[in-house]
């Protein structure tokens, strides 16, 4: 982690760096061509770990308790 952020594994670029370079239109191989210690690996681990971290925040309450 730097600085409580979420990095890829074994560098100093955070999940957030890598998804604000990829949806500020560069493509992965771009991404892949400016970071060489990154792997196409990497930036699909980055995507998992979004997609658990949105089902984990998007649960919705039990309806009992209501």
């Amino acid at each position: 982690m730097l600085s409580g952020k979420p990095c890829i594994r074994g560098t100093r670029i955070t999940v957030a760096d890598a998804f604000d370079y990829l949806g500020g239109g560069m493509s992965v191989a771009e991404v892949l061509d400016d970071f060489p210690d990154l792997t196409a690996d990497d930036l699909q681990a980055c995507f998992a770990f979004a997609a658990d971290r949105d089902r984990r925040l998007n649960v919705m309450p039990n309806e009992a308790a209501l």
